[in-house]
C-alpha cells in the first residue's frame, strides 16, 4: 500500500546553496564549507550545492598550484560531509590534475559518502571584453567531453559548471533526459554578473521548464578575480525563489516537482516540440549514475 504523505514527500525536498567565501588557505576553505553543509542539514536540506573553486582562488595562475588528484584532500572532506550530514553534496568545483593535464572539476556525493559522478567543465571560460576583462582557462586547462546527470529519490539532476550554463544545448539535453533540477556552480564576475547571470538562470529555467540553482564564491574585493555573488534559485516559472547579496551566505528554496509538472501540463513544450524540423542531439556520452 502506498504512503500519500511518502509520496508526497518525494515530490518536495529542500535545495540549500552555500556562497561560500574563499580564501588563498585551502584548509580553511574545506573547514568552512563542511561546517556550512552541516548548517544547511539541520535546516532539513536534502541536496547541497557549493561553488565553482570552492577550495582555491578562482584564476589561471592558482589552478595548478591548488589541483589535486582525485579522490584526494578536498573530496575527502566531501565525501564525509555528504555522509555526515546524509545530503546529496554538490561539490561545487575543485582544480583537478590527472594524466598530467588539469581540469575544472565537480564531484558529486551521495547520502552514503560514495561518489556519484564527476563532471569536468565543457565549456572553457575565454573572453575577452575590451576595456572590462580578459580571461583564458583555456591557457591551463583542458575541457570535460561529456554530460553529467545524477538520480536522487526526488529527481534527475544535471550538473554544469559556470560558462557551461552559457550553452542552451546543454540544458536542452539535460532536459529530454529528464532533468528537473539543473545545478550550475559558476563564479560570474564583475563584469559578465549584473549583464548576465540571473538573466541566463531565467533564461534556462523558463526554456527547458526546469528549476535552476547557481553557486557562486562570495564577493572579495581584495582578490584578483572578483566574484560577483548573488546565489541564486529560479524556479519552471522563471521566477527567482531565492537570492544571495555578495556577501557568505546559505540560501534555501524549497522544490516543488509537482509544481513544475503543472508548468509543464499548462504549457506543454515538450509534446509540442517539431523533432520532424529541428533536434539537438548528443554525440558523447554521459557521466551518469542512478541511485
Amino acid at each position: 500500500m502506498v504512503n500519500n504523505t511518502d509520496c508526497r514527500l518525494l515530490l518536495e525536498f529542500r535545495l540549500a546553496v552555500v556562497q561560500l567565501q574563499v580564501t588563498s588557505v585551502k584548509a580553511d576553505n574545506l573547514s568552512r564549507a563542511r561546517r556550512l553543509v552541516k548548517e544547511a542539514a539541520g535546516q532539513g536540506s536534502r541536496v547541497v550545492l557549493l561553488p565553482e573553486c570552492f577550495n582555491s582562488p578562482y584564476g589561471t595562475c592558482f589552478f595548478s598550484e591548488y589541483a589535486e588528484r582525485i579522490p584526494g584532500e578536498s573530496t575527502q572532506v566531501l565525501s564525509e560531509a555528504a555522509k555526515e550530514n546524509k545530503v546529496y553534496l554538490v561539490g561545487g568545483s575543485i582544480p583537478e590534475e590527472d594524466g598530467g593535464k588539469l581540469y575544472n572539476s565537480c564531484t558529486v556525493f551521495g547520502p552514503d559518502g560514495e561518489l556519484i559522478l564527476k563532471h569536468r567543465k565543457i565549456h572553457l571560460f575565454d573572453i575577452d571584453v575590451p576595456g572590462k576583462i580578459r580571461f583564458q582557462e583555456s591557457e591551463t586547462l583542458s575541457p570535460g567531453n561529456s554530460l553529467s546527470m545524477f538520480q536522487t529519490p526526488f529527481c534527475k539532476v544535471g550538473v554544469g559548471i559556470c560558462y557551461d550554463m552559457r550553452f542552451a544545448e546543454l540544458a536542452q539535453l539535460y532536459s529530454r533526459e529528464g532533468c528537473q533540477l539543473l545545478v550550475y556552480p559558476g563564479a560570474f564576475n564583475m563584469t559578465t554578473g549584473p549583464a548576465h547571470w540571473e538573466l541566463l538562470q531565467r533564461g534556462r529555467a523558463i526554456d527547458n521548464q526546469v528549476y535552476v540553482a547557481t553557486a557562486s564564491p562570495a564577493r572579495d574585493e581584495t582578490s584578483s578575480y572578483v566574484a560577483w555573488g548573488h546565489s541564486t534559485v529560479v524556479n519552471p516559472w522563471g521566477e527567482v525563489i531565492s537570492k544571495a547579496g555578495p556577501e557568505e551566505a546559505v540560501i534555501y528554496a524549497d522544490i516543488d516537482l509537482q509544481y513544475l509538472a503543472d508548468i509543464r501540463q499548462q504549457i506543454p513544450i515538450t509534446a509540442q516540440r517539431r523533432d520532424d524540423i529541428y533536434a539537438v542531439t548528443s554525440v558523447q556520452g554521459a557521466e551518469r549514475r542512478d541511485v
